[in-house]
């Protein structure tokens, strides 16, 4: 985004505060708690979605050096996302092709093969299958046929993006469209590194947590001893670029351009602008840094859901600091994010999953106001039709 187009939407801002205005669809919108508890509709959006189109499992820097790896759980499939000897990056199901059993059970670490503990066949970090144990008794297989199965993966913009079902294509520049892609690459996050990551499993469907995360309706109610001291609720200005959106939210230091905002003032550091790339992932561009929220389905429970947050930050050397003062900056950065999704975030989500469940709690209704949670919606359909 341009300075000049950046400045158009922050006037459109002013004008929205100035009329108690938003961004809106044309009507409101039904849905049904279903959407919430139902397995068949998990199945389908674990299929659909998570197995058709790519989604973030992590920043580069998190895996920064040749045999580095992480696991994880996907929606589809326990994973290893490993890096190469070349520096590319491979991801691989989870699990021994002998007789299924998990190879990896370290969150993240560095080696140069994967082990089974079963019955200790091996793996190179590039998914060939090295050595079967007493291969001599075992009988003759097909070993290039027994490699680890690799996954989807493609690096682009400083992330790792998998597709979660093997033997599908993968092209992040085609998913993310010129718009979304250009957004990405300006920030240039290739550049930073993860300061912290931290998963956390929430008795909530993945669906529900994404959208507390593109509401700016709920912000004066649910938070008002945190976000809304610093941040207006219910004001958006919003783009929509089909599968990708992007929307600002004013900050409540904007105030004082309300009568007039001269042309020669930049008013950036007066808004908050927030990516959400499709499916699953909230991108919060702070003046300073980037907060990365994820939100993955369970792979069995629709009430269920894994949600991971990261702080993404200048190097110690690009910042010109000792790592005392690095830690300590994003330590604090982090302990109010923590604080604020424990305290009250998580628990409203829980028991709007409690209350779902309910055989009568429907039907619901979005309003105009939420138009970002209407374009989320819209693309779910669109990827499960």
């Amino acid at each position: 985004m341009t300075n000049a187009e950046l400045n158009a939407r922050i006037r459109r801002l002013l004008g929205h505060l100035r009329a108690g205005t938003t961004d809106e669809v044309q009507t409101t919108a039904p849905f049904e708690p279903w959407e919430f508890t139902s397995p068949e509709r998990a199945g389908l959006e674990r299929d659909r979605i998570f197995g058709r189109v790519p989604s973030i499992v992590a920043h580069s820097s998190e895996i920064a050096q040749p045999n580095d790896f992480i696991t994880l759980q996907m929606p589809r499939n326990r994973v290893i996302v490993v890096r190469q000897r070349d520096g590319s990056v491979k991801a691989f199901v989870n699990a021994c092709r002998h007789r299924g059993s998990l190879l990896e059970e370290s969150a993240a670490g560095r080696c140069r093969l994967f082990s089974c503990g079963y019955h200790r066949w091996s793996y190179d970090t590039d998914g060939t299958l090295r050595a079967i144990t007493k291969d001599s008794t075992f009988g003759v297989v097909d070993r290039d046929s027994l490699g680890l199965v690799e996954l989807p993966t493609e690096e682009r913009h400083g992330f790792i993006w998998m597709v979660d079902a093997a033997g599908a294509d993968i092209d992040v520049a085609r998913w993310l469209g010129p718009e979304m892609d250009a957004n990405l690459a300006r920030l240039e996050l290739a550049r930073h590194v993860t300061f912290r990551a931290e998963g956390f499993d929430e008795p909530c469907n993945w669906k529900l947590m994404q959208d507390a995360f593109l509401d700016g309706y709920h912000i004066q109610y649910a938070h008002p001893n945190t976000a809304a001291k610093f941040v207006h609720t219910n004001v958006l200005a919003v783009d929509d670029f089909g599968r990708h959106f992007r929307f600002l939210t004013p900050r409540k230091s904007i105030d004082r351009w309300l009568v007039v905002a001269p042309d020669d003032v930049d008013l950036s550091p007066h808004v908050t602008e927030t990516l959400f790339l499709g499916p699953n992932t909230s991108v919060l561009i702070q003046p300073d840094h980037v907060e990365l929220l994820t939100f993955r389905p369970h792979p069995s429970d629709p009430g269920m859901c894994r949600m991971e947050m990261r702080i993404i930050a200048p190097t110690m050397a690009a910042m010109g600091v000792d790592e005392q003062v690095w830690t300590k900056r994003w330590n604090k950065n982090w302990k109010i994010l923590l604080e604020v999704l424990h305290q009250e975030d998580f628990p409203l989500l829980r028991s709007a999953q409690l209350a779902l469940s309910s055989a009568d709690a429907g039907p619901l209704v979005l309003g105009r106001n939420e138009i970002a949670n209407h374009l989320f919606r819209r693309e779910l359909a669109r990827m499960l039709a």
